[in-house]
């Protein structure tokens, strides 16, 4: 793909990485393996308590970039929100890195927090209450997955300007709309960022019946059971999977691709929407400037 191809669909992006925003970085000082002094940037880390109406939920650990998005997305991926909910307000206080999401209908979730599992995201993810409910009688959207979009998309996605590129230690999530980016999302947590384009989508409407979801994350059934959930029918990453992972994609119809890099991906769900309509000849192997940990292992 050209450059200037690829320069068009980020600056189609509705949200995406931003590298330059000094709040989300700091500069460290140390020495390499030479014992030479050096100066890296590293992301901040800091905490976010969520609030359901009057009641604390829980405390994330987050970049801190759009804290509105995390709180709704974590909560409706929790089953803590409705998608038809009426929210009433969303409250922000950066100074006490409290975010308070108001809704018309009352919510007590003593009993939900009480049955707790320790997730295997980054950050020490939680999920709340029966995992298994929301596979249980999904039916996704029928759709289609051409090569051809994917080898688009993973190209775009791991040349776009991002906080993983400028100072590592990041996952990136991302809608995607057939071989267009629409938002881009980073967090140390692959779950935050997940939470956080949810959060979107729900704020402004955008349906996910005939999306795309991109995750820089391991395929695990954290990643599923939230994609499932958001109503997106395809799930595709550059690392690799767990077994229940894929056991679960396939019980809810979901369309589960690894591995994505350069020519190459694995399908271990839903291969049935996948058109190959692409010529691996006129594909370009991944770049060595724009590799991932992930290319080396399931990171």
């Amino acid at each position: 793909m050209a450059d200037h191809e690829i320069l068009s669909r980020v600056t189609g992006l509705r949200v995406k990485p931003n590298p330059d925003d000094q709040r989300l970085t700091a500069n460290m000082t140390g020495v390499d393996h030479t014992g030479a002094a050096v100066e890296t940037c590293v992301p901040v880390e800091q905490s976010l308590t969520l609030f359901l109406n009057g009641q604390e939920i829980v405390t994330a650990m987050t970049i801190g970039d759009y804290p509105e998005d995390l709180a709704v997305g974590y909560f409706l991926n929790q089953g803590m929100l409705r998608p038809d909910d009426t929210i009433t307000g969303i409250d922000y206080d950066e100074e006490l890195s409290v975010v308070v999401v108001r809704t018309v209908r009352k919510t007590d979730y003593e009993e939900k927090l009480r049955k707790k599992t320790q997730t295997s995201g980054c950050a020490q993810g939680t999920a709340f209450g029966d995992l298994m409910d929301v596979i249980e009688g999904i039916q996704l959207p029928t759709c289609e997955l051409r090569t051809s979009w994917l080898y688009r998309l993973t190209q775009t996605i791991n040349t776009i300007p991002s906080l993983y590129l400028a100072a590592g230690a990041m996952h990136g999530a991302v809608l995607c709309w057939q071989d267009e980016p629409l938002l881009y999302m980073e967090d140390v947590g692959r779950h935050n960022a997940v939470d956080k384009i949810a959060g979107y989508m729900h704020r402004h409407d955008i349906p996910a019946g005939d999306k795309i979801f991109y995750t820089t994350g391991r395929l695990t059934s954290e990643m599923i059971i939230k994609t499932v959930r958001m109503g997106i029918p395809i799930l595709i990453s550059r690392s690799g999977f767990t077994a229940w992972g894929v056991e679960l994609a396939r019980q809810a119809g979901l369309t589960l691709i690894g591995r994505a890099r350069g020519k190459r991906f694995l399908a271990l769900a839903g291969h049935e929407r996948i058109v190959f309509d692409q010529s691996l000849e006129f594909v370009p192997e991944e770049s060595q400037r724009h590799r991932r940990k992930a290319a080396g292992n399931d990171a």
